[in-house]
């Protein structure tokens, strides 16, 4: 972190909470603006690539109550 930056975030840590996630929360909006494009495409890569695979039959769904019981199963477990 450059110098500047440094300060910058010395002199954001003594701003009263509100005022700090306000920030915050503009700082991670601004890396979701620059990567938003591309992170659409991946994910719209990746839906059709599913979708495929579903209607040649190499991927099954499963019903999400199922699912939602395996993942309750295994936080449960540790």
């Amino acid at each position: 972190m450059t110098e500047n930056a440094t300060t910058l975030l010395q002199q954001a840590l003594e701003l009263p909470a509100e005022t700090r996630a306000e920030i915050a929360a503009e700082l991670i909006a601004s890396l979701d603006r620059e990567t938003g494009e591309e992170v659409q495409r991946a994910w719209a890569r990746e839906i059709q690539r599913r979708v495929e695979a579903v209607r040649k039959g190499a991927l099954r769904g499963e019903d999400w109550r199922t699912v939602l019981a395996e993942i309750e199963r295994e936080v449960l477990s540790g």
